[in-house]
């Protein structure tokens, strides 16, 4: 029903963003990223949406990036998934974080998510994890990446990277055998997921 918001933001407190529209001040659920993204209070700002119709109450959302919008509706169609549990881990990792913790099935990082136990965390991950595309990996894999130290090779750093994640380095490298050596690392860490995926 509502796409986006484009007003004033007029308060801001954990979780919750108003922002006034016509006069009228919408209440907008939403994570800790987006909140640290937002302008001072009194400029314009731009949120999007989605409405979440329950028994007794219409329940308004907002997010600063489309990427997070869409992984909230992603989240909350996990069964088990409310959207109290979504906003808590979309506040604690972002879009590109959270695919990339699906992809190397990491229920560890999801538990840090108040609200979250291990069986939430593991389901999450049984329903998302095909659902993923090499698009959704891109940035997260940046971020692993640029959290390397440059004093090694690619493929080592691949490797480093991918046990990281979660494999041991026996899957990690057998997942990059026969790449070149100067494949940039971003690009060994995605051929390495897709393999270590088939295996």
């Amino acid at each position: 029903m509502y796409y986006s918001l484009t007003g004033t933001l007029i308060h801001t407190e954990p979780y919750l963003a108003v922002v006034e529209c016509g006069g009228v001040g919408y209440k907008c659920m939403t994570t800790l990223t987006t909140l640290s993204c937002l302008p001072p209070q009194g400029e314009t700002v731009t949120l999007y949406t989605h409405l979440n119709v329950r028994e007794g109450a219409l329940d308004l959302f907002g997010f600063y990036s489309m990427n997070e919008q869409n992984a909230f509706r992603t989240l909350i169609g996990v069964s088990g998934v409310g959207p109290k549990s979504a906003l808590a881990i979309l506040s604690d990792l972002t879009p590109d974080r959270l695919a990339l913790c699906i992809a190397a099935k990491d229920a560890k990082t999801l538990t840090r998510a108040p609200g979250v136990g291990t069986k939430l965390a593991q389901r999450i991950i049984l329903e998302l994890k095909d659902k993923l595309t090499p698009e959704d990996l891109e940035g997260g894999i940046g971020d692993v990446a640029a959290q390397l130290g440059n004093d090694t090779s690619n493929m080592s750093e691949a490797v480093a990277a991918l046990c990281a994640l979660g494999y041991n380095q026996s899957q990690a490298a057998t997942a990059l055998a026969g790449l070149d050596a100067n494949t940039p690392v971003d690009e060994m860490i995605k051929h390495g997921l897709k393999i270590i995926a088939r295996m």
